[in-house]
């Protein structure tokens, strides 16, 4: 309300007047009187502090505030001026880190051109990254996950018709719409058979009992465009999309528009960044990976990423099959890598025309033991694996974490992960609250002195669409679990940052997707691929990490779909310097006092649709 009427002030009498030098002074004198008021009467406010400290304290912050929001809004009113402009039409669906020509001139090749390399190119353009022109607002959940804008994604017909048979059976190309054929809310059309037969491979009498053999989250690599994780989600697991970075068209960018988990990722060089033991299942439909090359690393990955008793799925054509090393060179079977299976003690539980199914083991002793036991185990444990090169041994055997998935609890016993169980529920506690706070701020009705107020009725929050969350610093996952436990229609990307406590496998033994990434990089995502983006005590660990706040600023503007929010919860410090940044991005933004008496501050941003 302040700012309100220090707008009308300033309308009245303009930015440069000499009023507004005269109204500064006025503040200051009474600021001065009021200090030195304070400092001669020490012991008259310690007596009849019990009596009103409230009033005393609340009247200082209202004179504080008033001082700030008169040289902001002189400040403000400069910046305006230099509000920063838009990027070129190249890029529109900018990806940074994923520079393949400067990757070649650095020396990259055999692939590995291809592969994220952000120290690469370290050139930071200071613009926002531009909206299509034909871009539309996504449609709501779960209408967004069968229709989406073909506007909104890169996508030609000729890419359309080269994809997979399966990928061409589940989508019909409209005129500004790209349709996924579903039935009372399922994926259909093969891949509710297809996810049966692979329950039947394992064992299960229907994909329903997933959850039952212990599968809870699964990392489905080369996804296509998210219809075997639909199906998934639809059975209440987690599935998170992994693909390569595509130029030209992208199945994470299209998975993400469907309202659907994914990240950019590729078995090339690196480790994927997450930790050993963190996925009950991985799949791998057509993803056009060799598994077998380089000495068997990659599949070697897949074994650090699999919990014990966890599976391997791979569906490929047999000519695929037949043409990988491992079948060129010995001709001896029509199994693929038998040979590297057998090192890795996984145990072939199926074979069912071009699906294969196998499932590590859960006895750690299998990898000394075992006569096929070339593979050495690797010594200590891989801490925060993030994008480290890719290894020859196996890893997290020695870890407290080995725990077959069969065996899991019901809650997974968090002194596993070192962590306290009161504080756990009292983290829990405060998210239930903090959401319900935050639900209600997700309307434009906080913003309702501005001219942009949507209509004449008040809208329900959210106004927009909310479904692709992401929790920039997760610390437990207890947002994600909030959520959940509310019945919001929303899922969580929840990142862990490098440097902070990695409490990333506790986020992803509970079900939910997670990540570990560098907030003084750029995140593995193309433009316009989240609704909301959360940030707790981000700020400031980015200042003990000496990262830049404007990249940071800018990196989530990038991300940010138009119409999206940001909730940032840190010191007054940090709140205000982002909030100056903020308002030269165009969006929109309010501080907003916890009342709690503490330096914390909530800034509430949204990101308007800007194509101009």
């Amino acid at each position: 309300m302040r700012s309100f009427w220090f707008n009308k002030l300033s309308l009245v009498f303009g930015p440069r007047s000499p009023i507004n030098w005269l109204i500064l002074c006025l503040v200051s004198v009474f600021a001065l009187i009021a200090l030195l008021g304070s400092s001669s009467s020490n012991t008259f406010d310690s007596v009849t502090a019990s009596v009103r400290p409230n009033t005393y304290s609340n009247f200082r912050r209202l004179k504080e505030q008033a001082l700030n929001d008169y040289l902001e809004l002189k400040t403000l009113g400069a910046d305006r001026v230099n509000d920063f402009g838009l990027c070129g039409k190249e890029r529109e669906n900018y990806v940074p880190c994923y520079n393949v020509s400067a990757n070649l001139l650095a020396g990259f090749k055999d692939g590995e051109e291809f592969d994220r390399h952000c120290e690469v190119s370290r050139e930071q353009q200071h613009c926002l990254v531009r909206t299509p022109w034909d871009y539309k607002i996504p449609l709501t959940w779960p209408s967004g996950r069968d229709v989406i804008w073909s506007g909104n994604v890169k996508l030609s017909k000729d890419q359309f018709l080269s994809s997979g048979s399966m990928t061409k059976r589940l989508m019909l190309l409209e005129e500004n719409q790209i349709a996924f054929h579903s039935e009372d809310g399922l994926i259909v059309d093969g891949v509710k058979d297809y996810s049966h037969q692979i329950a039947e491979m394992i064992g299960l009498g229907s994909d329903s009992e997933f959850r039952e053999a212990g599968v809870h989250n699964v990392l489905d690599i080369g996804c296509g465009f998210g219809t075997f994780g639909a199906r998934l989600l639809s059975l209440k697991l987690m599935a998170v999309c992994m693909a390569a970075y595509e130029s030209t068209g992208s199945q994470v960018q299209l998975t993400l528009e469907r309202g659907l988990p994914a990240i950019i990722g590729s078995f090339i060089s690196k480790q994927l960044p997450f930790p050993s033991l963190s996925y009950d299942m991985v799949h791998c439909t057509q993803c056009g990976i060799f598994w077998d090359d380089k000495d068997g690393m990659f599949l070697i990955e897949v074994d650090r990423l699999l919990k014990p008793g966890g599976y391997f799925v791979v569906t490929s054509p047999r000519s695929r099959q037949q043409e990988s090393s491992v079948g060129t060179k010995k001709g001896s079977t029509s199994i693929p890598f038998a040979e590297f299976t057998q090192k890795l003690c996984w145990n072939l539980l199926g074979e069912q025309e071009e699906t294969f199914i196998w499932q590590k083991t859960s006895d750690a002793q299998c990898y000394v033991s075992s006569k096929q036991g070339i593979i050495p185990v690797c010594k200590g444990e891989d801490g925060q694996s993030y994008y480290r090169p890719l290894v020859q041994c196996i890893s997290g055997t020695t870890s407290n974490r080995w725990i077959p998935i069969q065996n899991r609890s019901s809650f997974h016993e968090l002194e596993v992960h070192g962590i306290n169980p009161e504080d756990f529920s009292e983290d829990l506690d405060f998210w239930r609250s903090a959401l319900r706070n935050y639900w209600s701020l997700l309307s434009p009705l906080i913003f309702s002195d501005h001219p942009k107020r949507p209509g004449d009725e008040d809208p329900n929050p959210p106004y927009n669409m909310v479904r692709n969350v992401m929790d920039m610093n997760a610390h437990y996952g207890g947002l994600n679990a909030a959520l959940l436990e509310a019945r919001k229609s929303v899922w969580v990307m929840n990142v862990v940052p490098v440097g902070e406590h990695n409490t990333l496998p506790l986020i992803l033994d509970q079900g939910f997707a997670g990540i570990l990434h560098n907030w003084c990089e750029p995140f593995p995502t193309y433009p316009r691929t989240y609704d909301v983006l959360h940030a707790k005590g981000l700020l400031s660990h980015l200042a003990s990490e000496r990262c830049s706040m404007v990249d940071l600023i800018f990196e989530m503007d990038r991300i940010l779909r138009p119409e999206g929010w940001v909730i940032i919860s840190d010191k007054l410090g940090p709140i205000e310097r982002a909030r100056s940044l903020v308002t030269q991005l165009r969006w929109e933004a309010r501080v907003i006092d916890l009342q709690n008496g503490s330096n914390q501050r909530l800034l509430v941003c949204q990101k308007p649709l800007v194509t101009k």
